[in-house]
């Protein structure tokens, strides 16, 4: 029998992440949910700020599983779907879960995505400016 071993981002890993976004986000008065999950897009840690929007607490998660789910961030998507009519078509449609706007980027180590962390509450350059200073808590 063979086995495989799997990486995932530990709980305090996660808890750093959230906290540096939560502290970023507080710097630029910007009430964000911030979402971090494992390797398998199963929520790790949570924050919903003060006054954050309920729509962002669903939008943080996705932008989190989908930059976990494919390892690449969620503001690549837009570049890599728009000349291509079938994917620019199919994929935001047909992809259960899929952000294609920024504020969501995988977690990694020794080049293993093993997470992600996603943000709403802002513009999207507002979101990724505080999951950036999430990922920077582990770097």
């Amino acid at each position: 029998m063979s086995h495989y071993t799997k990486t995932s981002v530990t709980i305090d890993a996660a808890q750093r992440i959230l906290a540096a976004a939560v502290a970023k986000a507080e710097q630029m008065a910007l009430p964000c949910v911030i979402a971090v999950v494992d390797e398998s897009g199963v929520l790790k840690a949570f924050a919903r700020m003060d006054g954050a929007a309920l729509l962002s607490v669903q939008v943080a998660q996705d932008k989190a599983y989908t930059a976990a789910g494919f390892g690449m961030p969620t503001d690549g998507w837009y570049d890599f779907i728009k000349d291509d009519a079938p994917l620019a078509t199919g994929a935001p449609a047909g992809i259960d879960r899929l952000v294609v706007f920024g504020g969501g980027y995988p977690i990694t180590a020794d080049g293993a995505v093993i997470g992600g962390i996603g943000v709403s509450g802002g513009h999207y350059t507002q979101d990724m400016e505080v999951a950036r200073a999430g990922l920077d808590a582990v770097a």
